[in-house]
């Protein structure tokens, strides 16, 4: 039994659909070396003159942290730093913080606070 031989299946060119594709990449290209030369010629991020503001640290807050005025955000980084020299981070939940006798008193009595809620209590011994 013969076969029929089967007709080639003509295919469209891919040649103008890469072509088309190719100014979009071309436009990125472009727009990309553009932001990178807005970013050189931008002056440097100052920080917000609010947060470098030196705050007063009440008495029980100072006797984890210190006494001397400072920003806020010193403050947050100190209280850290005792948390980690202490090692009263939860090892089980890393986000919660266990107090010791110096800590309870900032926190206002609480025995265990998360990260977040420890930013909260800590504002309310700055002035």
């Amino acid at each position: 039994m013969a076969t029929a031989a089967k007709k080639p299946v003509a295919k469209k060119p891919a040649a103008p659909a890469a072509a088309a594709k190719k100014p979009a990449a071309v436009k990125k290209v472009a727009a990309a070396k553009v932001a990178k030369a807005a970013k050189a010629d931008a002056p440097a991020r100052k920080p917000n003159a609010a947060f470098m503001k030196p705050m007063t640290i009440s008495p029980t807050l100072a006797a984890v942290i210190g006494a001397a005025p400072i920003p806020r955000t010193e403050v947050t980084k100190k209280v850290w730093e005792y948390i980690k020299k202490h090692k009263l981070q939860d090892e089980a939940n890393k986000r919660n913080i266990n107090a010791d006798d110096k800590l309870k008193a900032v926190f206002g009595g609480k025995a265990q606070v998360s990260m977040f809620e420890m930013t909260k209590l800590i504002s309310g011994h700055l002035s």
